[in-house]
């Protein structure tokens, strides 16, 4: 309960300066409300406090001014001037921090609260709610404008501009783990679900989440998008499967079974019109109609939770994998509905067709992949990976990290868009890529180094293991201030669900894996929340490309000066299109291809996008083209590289191209027939004055 004020420079007969006087743990306030202005004094006596005079009491006359400047903070003594109170009932204060170029006080509290005091007058300028839960963080930007706050047990960042009185960026992500994950077709909007019920959609690109989901009451257990439009499917343990429309961003379709059951896995036929589920308590597959919502069938034979369900690329055959230690193959367009069982060395946790359909992909709990003929109904091979993602040690393992490979397996398995490999997942901090021809390990990552999470270090502090077992794996949330952090409302021996259960650390591990349809990324949901890996250098973390003096007054200044291409990449951050469009054409035909060469691959796309869009309405036929042609020169390896995320920006260049073909070959074919007119009119005219001899 005191704040104490220390000097990174040796200086002699220095003391620590000590700041008491409050009730309770310093931060930059303290939480009980209470802000303490300190100013320097001098007492007459080194036992009398009582005397305070706003002078800096140095260590001895001779020093230079300059030393005086330097070190005064550190020998001045301090008192309290004046003492403020934030009177705010039935709450304290969680974080704070000080802009001193606008003498603001940011506070954030318990209750979600935040305010804004300017200080030393303490004069109060804004207060505003902004969360359900504590904000545990805050920060200020340099010139003061904006505020960011940082709410943990929700996941929730906010920047908030507070002039204004306006949201700059509002991010949450899951407040629980992250269960699975899906890639659209064009690889650009990945859809995620969670212990918390929630579905949420993100872009690929920036990293932000722009939709959410919350119609489900329970964990989210699978996502699949529809091979064919817009549609979004999920299972969770609420005993529902739910449709959701990407257009309009609503549940428009509800699946339920006959009597409650919990779904823990989930198959979309390809073309969009049944969507199956695999129950975790009764043993069976539900398969439903898109269209009319109805149950259709139900398959029976496991005799255990029905693990992993996929469709074949064809959608004539549905896999299943169960925890029963097999896996079966199900006609479920035709008339009968039976299969054969395939046996597997263990329980059976995830499974994948290839993307040809000819094979199947399962991992099991032994840490093993087989591979399975589908024609033929039997494993044609083996990959062992048990050793491959061994490695990290547990508070409580009495083992190496080495030698204590029994915990590992695989619970998420995936092929390449090309079906040469396969990616897995699963209990361990690694997830590895095999190839499928030779059976050897490709690749592996590690998906974090986090040492807050269980299960990151090769070896453990022998210092911290104790006959009763090592002192991180005791729980000791009850030692902490505050009476909400100490209170746990969980069952005991709860694992999942509550970031408050009885496990002190949290395992670090992969719960699902994803590769792309483009195949350039694939992206994992782990305990560190959603990873996204990319052959592309573009696809990075870049939410805001924006600064407080890109505005489009300097944008044109910066045009008018005649440097072109500077001015064309801040018009494209701000992504104004009259700005846009203004910069393009005041670029001179000369500098195009110089312009097209230097500019930076990220705004490439964006560029051509624009160009396309621009040949529809404008006028400036052979200016376009010249850019067309200059981008594809100067960054077509590049583009070709990535041919599958620019589809759409080719095709809408080749409808662009392809209207100035039909509309020059148009004018070409009337002149054409204009100048036949005009040179058949002048040889009928010379016929009819050939006898006075004049020429037209």
């Amino acid at each position: 309960m005191t704040a104490r004020l220390y000097t990174l420079d040796p200086l002699e007969g220095f003391k620590p300066k000590s700041f008491g006087g409050h009730r309770d743990v310093i931060y930059t306030v303290s939480r009980d409300g209470a802000v303490f202005t300190w100013n320097a004094k001098k007492t007459t006596a080194d036992d009398d406090s009582d005397v305070e005079m706003d002078v800096l009491d140095l260590p001895s006359t001779s020093a230079s001014a300059a030393t005086v400047a330097e070190f005064a903070p550190a020998y001045t003594r301090w008192g309290i001037t004046t003492r403020h109170f934030f009177n705010q009932a039935n709450t304290k204060v969680a974080c704070a921090t000080f802009h001193p170029g606008t003498s603001l006080l940011i506070v954030g509290f318990s209750t979600g609260v935040f305010g804004l005091w300017e200080m030393p007058d303490f004069t109060p300028v804004h207060t505003l709610s902004i969360s359900n839960e504590k904000i545990s963080s805050v920060a200020v930007s340099a010139s003061g404008e904006w505020l960011a706050f940082g709410a943990s047990k929700l996941g929730q960042l906010l920047v908030w501009e507070w002039q204004s009185e306006s949201y700059v960026l509002k991010q949450q992500g899951h407040y629980f783990d992250m269960n699975t994950l899906a890639f659209s077709q064009d690889g650009q909007n990945i859809a995620t679900g969670g212990e918390d019920g929630k579905v949420k959609l993100w872009n690929a690109s920036s990293g932000f989440c722009y939709v959410t989901f919350p119609e489900h009451t329970a964990s989210i257990s699978s996502v699949e998008f529809a091979k064919q439009g817009q549609v979004l499917f999920s299972a969770s343990l609420d005993g529902t499967v739910r449709a959701f429309d990407l257009i309009r961003y609503r549940n428009f379709r509800t699946f339920t079974s006959p009597t409650p059951v919990q779904f823990c896995s989930l198959a979309v036929d390809p073309s969009g019109e049944v969507v199956c589920a695999g129950s975790l308590d009764t043993f069976e597959i539900y398969m439903w109609s898109v269209q009319t919502g109805k149950l259709l069938d139900i398959l029976s034979g496991h005799t255990a939770p029905v693990s992993g369900l996929s469709f074949s690329p064809s959608g004539d055959q549905l896999a299943s994998s169960s925890w029963d230690r097999s896996v079966r193959l199900w006609g479920v367009f035709g008339r009968s509905r039976e299969s054969e069982p395939i046996t597997v060395s263990s329980e059976a946790t995830a499974l994948a067709f290839r993307p040809d359909g000819k094979e199947l992909a399962v991992t099991t709990l032994d840490g093993q992949i087989s591979f399975v003929d589908v024609a033929e109904g039997e494993i044609k091979s083996v990959i062992e990976g048990r050793r491959d993602i061994s490695g990290g040690r547990k508070a409580e393992d009495r083992m190496s990290a080495a030698n204590n490979a029994a915990s590992k397996y695989f619970n998420s398995v995936c092929w390449t868009a090309d079906g040469s490999c396969v990616i897995a997942g699963g209990s361990s901090k690694y997830v590895v890529i095999y190839d499928r021809a030779d059976g050897v390990m490709v690749k592996k990552f590690q998906i974090s180094e986090n040492l807050s999470l269980d299960g990151t270090q090769e070896m453990l502090d022998s210092r911290r293991l104790t006959e009763a077992g090592s002192l991180d794996a005791l729980d000791d949330n009850g030692d902490a201030s505050d009476l909400e952090d100490r209170l746990d409302n969980t069952l005991p021996g709860a694992q999942k669900g509550d970031l408050s259960k009885r496990k002190y650390k949290r395992d670090a591990r992969t719960n699902c894996v994803r590769f792309s349809a483009t195949g350039r990324s694939w992206a994992a949901a782990s305990t560190e929340g959603l990873l996204l890996y990319s052959l592309d250098e573009s696809t990075t973390f870049d939410p805001i490309d924006l600064s407080l003096d890109l505005t489009p007054e300097s944008t044109l200044e910066t045009l008018a000066k005649g440097e072109h291409l500077i001015a064309l990449v801040m018009a494209l951050r701000l992504n104004e299109k009259p700005l846009i469009q203004r910069v393009y054409e005041s670029i001179p035909a000369a500098e195009v291809r110089l312009v097209a060469r230097q500019l930076p691959q990220v705004y490439v796309q964006r560029l051509l996008s624009f160009i396309a869009e621009h040949a529809e309405s404008s006028p400036h036929v052979e200016f376009d083209l010249v850019w067309v042609a200059a981008m594809l020169t100067s960054h077509g390896r590049w583009l070709k590289e990535r041919k599958a995320e620019n589809a759409s920006v080719f095709r809408a260049l080749q409808k662009s191209v392809q209207a100035w073909e039909s509309s020059v070959a148009k004018l070409c074919n009337d002149n054409t027939f204009t100048l036949s007119y005009l040179i058949s009119q002048s040889k009928r005219a010379e016929t009819t004055n050939g006898d006075s001899g004049i020429v037209y």
